[in-house]
């Protein structure tokens, strides 16, 4: 196959539904990110749908240049310069981990899980937690402010 030419098209899974994926060099997709989540968003179709949305949100207005990817089997990642974090979602959580959260200030004590590790830092939202979008626009300013300032562990 030459170096430019399109790989075969993939249809991958996203709960009932399929997504065609098609490569051109590795990265360039038909079905973008940013569709893949509203899709999932909506699947959901409950608080952690609405948790997802909100959070996505607050992410998108900290920084306004994010890139929304979709990785891992089905797991929203928003990155500059670098990951920042991804939306989890689990029965009775929507999880949001900080891939180099362990270097992150965080005065507010929003991050509530994964706090043993080296790098990783999450926080864990349950349905009726109330945000602090202030702190947590914060912490997502810190992050994208270290992904541009460092180079990326890992």
């Amino acid at each position: 196959m030459a170096e430019n030419a399109k790989k075969p098209a993939k249809k991958r899974s996203l709960g009932g539904k399929q997504a065609l994926i098609m490569k051109k060099s590795g990265s360039q997709r038909v079905e973008s990110a940013s569709r893949l989540i509203d899709a999932r968003i909506q699947e959901l179709g409950d608080w952690r749908g609405e948790m997802l949305s909100r959070l996505r949100a607050l992410i998108k207005q900290a920084d306004p240049k994010v890139v929304e990817e979709w990785k891992w089997r089905g797991t929203p990642v928003w990155s500059h310069d670098g990951l920042i974090c991804t939306g989890e979602t689990y029965k009775n959580v929507v999880k949001m981990t900080f891939s180099r959260g362990a270097w992150l200030d965080d005065p507010s004590g929003l991050f509530n899980s994964s706090l043993e590790g080296r790098a990783r830092r999450a926080i864990d939202f349950r349905e009726g937690d109330k945000v602090n979008e202030k702190a947590l626009k914060t912490l997502i300013r810190a992050a994208v402010a270290l992904n541009t300032t460092s180079a990326p562990d890992g």
